[in-house]
């Protein structure tokens, strides 16, 4: 019997000397030990000092370059409003210690996937499909994807030119219904750019829509770009993702990517402040609408106090002028324009008053002939608190009366006052006018939800609430509450019903982003009519930041009526329009760029 066990202890150690060997092995070859491969006599000599131009700023692969004083030198040379990164840095310390005043080590962490073991999915993509990047199109989609995560967007033609190219690779995600891209990532062959003797290669700017109803976009992604290189007979694909992305780094630890320790070098440059600067106090308790001003904030130079960052607050200082703000609201915005702007049937008559067109609207009172008559007058009301914001208490397309009666009983829970107007059909139309001047227009749909075949509606409505939330910083979920259970009724349809492949179902008939909704920017589309109207809103109201509300037919028609202001529109919102900037351009005219350019400028 101990013989036994003595053989079975003796094999467990072999077994697990032989593991730690792979590991101690796998370790060197990942780490310190330099690239090198045995070079035939009639091989050219692979070439050196490598940098590949991705648009945005190069790609610097360190172990083509023959010292760290060359590399630090090539990255001094990084273009402005650019964001170079050298990657594969094999011994940081010494790369830093050139140029400590101008490169810092990126907060992020490397991870690989071996090709060779990679096992596809046999889940297909349900709802959009995989291809290359083919159009000028394609090109303006995906940067409107890179502007919406906060990326550095690439030149149209700078795509298109490199469309057919062996050494870089772009996938898009397209929509199978509407055509619309929804997602993207970028590939490096190692082999085609410096002839990588490990047959490497790397993934770059995964991006998906925030708007996307579709799920397993990133993964897909992933997965897609993995299997072009496997098929090219790469050996692995390396990728870069920041330490706190802990939603990225569980997908890439679910695909089989194991985390390697290579390292990335960047320069201290304004777009890369936040990664070698340390916050001010509280400012991860900000959220997304707070954060995207004082970003904006900090990137000019001007001063910010956080004086109560869970609710929104700050103050902003800059040339002896001081400001508080609670997001996009500000000491400049009045106590006048606010209180039009809290009550929504003053706001109606104040812009009505103006010219505008607004939908019949009575106050929801105990007269049950009155608000029948209301009803078959119109066919359809919506039912709204007289006080409130963000989509709380509001129904929309009620046809019956005691549909009606259930909605103010629910709209009173939020406001003593409720309102009973018609509805207008069409398309919900948010316009963001700064300092009387339009500077984004974005259609808000209603959330919905796509079958599977599987799932049930609930299910549905909570998967698609959770992408919501994470593409939104926890400001957007469907709630599943009587007005869901309603819209969902109207259309046949109850939580546990399970949706066939492919259908799908408004879960809400209101557009509101904190309740689900999603965003869809038309400020290039947006017809003059609509722009006239909402700038003579905010001039009626007398308020220098205001989202206008109007339900329309299309944003390229003229048709419209008003429906409410906000006198704290969510910025965040709205990228890639530059809201935060001219925001803080009212807050603070002289931070501008063009300001300092004109301050900076030799005097003729």
């Amino acid at each position: 019997m101990a013989k036994k066990q003595d053989v079975a202890l003796r094999a467990s150690r072999g077994r697990s000397d032989k593991a730690l060997g792979y590991r101690l092995k796998r370790l060197r070859s990942e780490t310190m030990k330099p690239t090198s491969a045995h070079q035939d006599a009639d091989t050219p000599e692979p070439p050196s000092s490598v940098s590949l131009d991705l648009g945005w700023g190069r790609l610097l692969f360190a172990q083509t370059f023959a010292t760290n004083e060359a590399l630090a030198d090539a990255l001094s040379g990084e273009g402005p409003a650019r964001r170079d990164i050298a990657f594969y840095i094999r011994d940081p310390h010494v790369l830093l210690s050139m140029a400590p005043q101008e490169l810092f080590l990126d907060p992020s962490h490397t991870y690989r996937l071996n090709l060779a073991t990679y096992r596809p999915s046999r889940r297909q993509p349900r709802g959009f499909f995989i291809r290359r990047l083919t159009s000028e199109v394609d090109a303006n989609a995906v940067n409107a994807i890179y502007q919406s995560r906060g990326m550095l967007t690439v030149r149209p033609d700078f795509f298109w030119a490199r469309r057919d190219s062996r050494a870089v690779t772009y996938f898009v995600a397209e929509d199978d219904q509407t055509g619309d891209i929804l997602g993207t990532v970028t590939g490096i062959d190692h082999r085609r750019v410096f002839q990588d003797p490990e047959n490497g290669a790397s993934l770059w700017c995964l991006a998906v829509d925030p708007q996307s109803p579709h799920a397993g976009l990133g993964e897909m992604l992933v997965r897609r770009l993995a299997e072009h290189f496997a098929a090219r007979g790469a050996s692995f694909m390396d990728l870069s993702v920041m330490h706190d992305n802990e939603q990225a780094i569980a997908l890439y630890e679910k695909l089989g990517f194991h985390r390697v320790p290579v390292f990335a070098v960047k320069r201290k440059n304004p777009i890369n402040e936040k990664l070698f600067t340390h916050p001010p106090a509280d400012f991860d308790k900000l959220n997304p609408y707070a954060r995207l001003i004082v970003d904006e904030a900090h990137r000019r130079g001007v001063a910010v106090d956080l004086t109560d960052a869970e609710g929104g607050f700050f103050r902003l200082s800059f040339g002896g002028r001081s400001i508080q703000c609670r997001e996009s609201l500000s000491e400049l915005t009045s106590a006048v324009a606010m209180s039009i702007c809290d009550d929504k049937a003053v706001t109606r008559r104040t812009v009505e008053r103006a010219g505008l067109i607004v939908p019949e609207q009575i106050e929801a009172v105990e007269d049950r002939q009155a608000l029948q008559a209301f009803l078959e007058r119109h066919g359809r009301v919506v039912v709204k608190p007289a006080r409130g914001e963000q989509g709380r208490g509001v129904a929309v397309g009620l046809e019956t009366l005691d549909e009606v009666d259930d909605a103010i009983r629910a709209a009173r829970e939020i406001s003593d006052r409720v309102l009973v107007e018609a509805c207008f059909d069409g398309e919900d139309l948010r316009l963001v006018v700064i300092d009387f001047r339009l500077v984004a227009a974005a259609v808000r749909r209603a959330p919905r939800v796509v079958g599977d075949g599987r799932s049930t509606i609930e299910d549905l409505i909570a998967k698609q609430s959770r992408r919501r939330a994470a593409a939104t910083g926890g400001e957007s979920r469907i709630p599943v509450d009587a007005e869901t259970k309603r819209c969902l009724a109207a259309a046949g349809h109850t939580l546990s019903s399970v949706l066939p492949e492919g259908e799908e179902v408004v879960v809400r008939k209101a557009a509101n982003l904190h309740t689900g909704g999603s965003i869809h920017d038309v400020t290039e589309q947006v017809h003059p009519d609509l722009v006239t109207a909402a700038c003579a809103a905010a001039r009626a109201i007398d308020i220098p930041v205001v989202g206008i509300d109007l339900m329309v037919k299309s944003p390229n028609l003229p048709d419209y009526v008003f429906i409410e202001a906000n006198e704290r529109p969510g910025l965040a919102n709205h990228e890639p329009q530059p809201t935060a900037e001219r925001f803080v351009d009212l807050l603070f005219p002289r931070s501008g760029v063009k300001s300092a350019e004109r301050a900076l400028a030799p005097r003729s």
